[in-house]
């Protein structure tokens, strides 16, 4: 019995032990044909669309995407190359097929989707810079947040500008792309890592958007120097920044202690800040308050909230961003990670209309888990 004789008869062990590799090798060649790879996507949205059933997320905790379709789109885009997705606002954003994020956009129930990844962090990004003159992004990734933000800062006129730093040079080649695909001449590209200090040597563990920084000896064993935030404004004579967002896989904290000239000026002229806070990197096991890098804002003025997100690509339209106060934030689970945003007048954040502050629930929104804690509050979940 060959593999998908045994997927087709129920015999999953005899399935995974003789031709689960020459099944995804088949998907993989179908997937070489760019018109027969978005056919077979059509037909796993409407997989998601149907087996994911409001029974079966509250009894079975069952994950159509993690259990069946994600690794399906994964096999079928293994040797697919270059991307593209169009996104509704006019943007082209071009992608290799090497992420959780690549899967996300893929798979997007939208053919045209409104963002990348996370669409409510994307959503908060774009309304605290809506009237910003230097907003700054570590971890640029290929351009997800950043070629949104461009295209809006460059509708105002004002000329707004986004300092993107991508220390990958693969990626920071794809963002280099989009960036000229779409005519965007506001997005300046930095290939340094943003840390405490200046000039210290890295080197990438883990691959694509999951990799994280390790310090190594010498440039000889280098994957990318780096800078401070501080150090950034100075030499380009940078006003300030309205706006710092950093996902860097652990080194928020350090990123954020490279910027205390900045975070140390008073409201109206330190920065709005949205950041990555993980369970593999920090302890939170006294609560998010007595984690350093919370201790740090606070003291320094900054009122935090965990912001309610999808990590993954789904469509939210004009339901409020929800974010939770740092003292109620349900945090049980495995190891996860979530975004926060910080702000010097809790004022911008609770009397806009845009966004619901909330308690008691959690900042991971998984529509196969408890609604209670897991769902928007806004809106019925599909």
């Amino acid at each position: 019995m060959n593999g998908l004789s045994a997927i087709l008869h129920g015999n999953e062990q005899d399935a995974s032990t003789t031709d689960a590799e020459g099944i995804a090798s088949a998907l993989a060649r179908i997937g070489r044909d760019e018109a027969l790879r978005e056919q077979m996507i059509d037909l796993l949205r409407e997989a998601e669309r149907r087996l994911a059933r409001p029974d079966l997320k509250v009894r079975g905790g069952f994950d159509v995407r993690a259990e069946i379709t994600g690794e399906i789109c994964d096999a079928l885009c293994r040797d697919a190359g270059l991307m593209c997705k169009r996104l509704k606002q006019g943007i082209t954003f071009n992608y290799t097929y090497t992420s959780r994020i690549a899967r996300a956009v893929t798979l997007s129930p939208d053919r045209e989707p409104d963002h990348v990844w996370e669409p409510q962090t994307t959503k908060l990004l774009l309304a605290l810079a809506e009237n910003a003159d230097h907003v700054l992004i570590g971890g640029a990734y290929a351009g997800d947040h950043a070629l949104l933000l461009a295209q809006q800062l460059a509708a105002l006129g004002d000329g707004g500008v986004v300092h993107a730093f991508e220390p990958n040079d693969a990626l920071a080649d794809l963002l280099d792309l989009n960036i000229r695909q779409n005519n965007l001449t506001n997005i300046l590209v930095s290939r340094l890592g943003l840390w405490r200090q200046e000039g210290k040597c890295f080197a990438f563990e883990g691959d694509d958007s999951d990799a994280h920084g390790i310090p190594v000896a010498s440039p000889d064993q280098a994957d990318f120097v780096t800078t401070t935030i501080d150090a950034y404004v100075r030499e380009r004579q940078l006003p300030g920044l309205d706006v710092i967002m950093l996902d860097i896989e652990g080194a928020e904290h350090a990123a954020l202690e490279g910027a205390l000239d900045v975070l140390s000026r008073p409201a109206g002229q330190s920065p709005h800040v949205i950041f990555e806070i993980h369970r593999s990197y920090v302890d939170w096991s006294d609560g998010l308050l007595r984690t350093p890098i919370l201790e740090m804002l606070t003291d320094l003025g900054y009122f935090a909230y965990a912001i309610r997100d999808f990590h993954s690509n789904y469509p939210m339209g004009d339901s409020p961003v929800e974010l939770i106060r740092p003292e109620t934030t349900w945090l049980e689970g495995p190891p996860h990670g979530f975004n926060m945003v910080a702000v010097k007048t809790p004022d911008l954040l609770e009397q806009d209309e845009r966004i619901r502050i909330l308690d008691g629930v959690s900042p991971k929104l998984l529509l196969h888990k408890d609604p209670a804690l897991h769902h928007p509050s806004t809106r019925p979940c599909l």
